[in-house]
């Protein structure tokens, strides 16, 4: 009987054992499926800025710099990789290019009444908004598996299969800069 009744404790804890590590397991996928929205926003964004930079070359002619810089941001985030990270840090800074650009376009009226330039516009303040959304959820996803994987005794188990604090999906303090700073407005070569 005394055998019986550690079997049964033994198998009690076996069965904890695995709820805690199915439970990681399913935030860990939770938030690979969270990035993956994130993802989905933010190559449409990357798809749509060549339309709008060459939209905009058109009435920016002495901004080549503000237009160069985009151009330069968005090839850097073709070149992170998977790293969550380093996808983040380049995110932001094509956000403050894009910004620059946003806010150097505020100084050519006929280019604010293009209806081309009007429609992508708006179709990238709506990603953005998107983009936003998805990060929050990414965000929220990260926060519960770091949660989770620290608490005990479930940092035991996220220790023995390697599920460690993950890094969130924030705005650089660059891009926030780039946010607050309009940039020199400069006209003639």
């Amino acid at each position: 009987m005394e055998f019986f009744g550690i079997l049964i404790v033994l198998l009690l804890i076996f069965g904890w054992i695995i709820m805690i590590y199915n439970n990681l397991i399913a935030l860990r996928e939770k938030r690979r499926q969270a990035f993956s929205d994130v993802d989905v926003q933010l190559k449409q964004r990357y798809d749509l800025i060549p339309q709008l930079v060459e939209t905009v070359k058109g009435y920016m002619g002495h901004e080549k710099e503000v237009l160069e810089n985009v151009t330069k941001a968005r090839a850097g985030v073709k070149e992170t990789g998977n790293n969550i990270a380093d996808r983040a840090k380049a995110e932001s800074a094509l956000s403050g290019a894009m910004m620059n650009l946003f806010a150097v376009a505020e100084a050519y009226p006929d280019l604010k009444a293009n209806q081309n330039f009007q429609h992508l516009m708006d179709e990238l303040s709506d990603i953005e908004d998107k983009i936003a959304a998805a990060r929050r959820f990414f965000n929220a996803a990260t926060q519960k598996l770091n949660v989770a994987a620290q608490q005990f005794p479930a940092v035991i188990i996220a220790n023995m299969v390697n599920i460690t604090p993950e890094d969130f999906f924030e705005v650089e303090p660059a891009m926030a800069k780039a946010m607050q700073e309009a940039p020199e407005v400069k006209f003639g070569s």
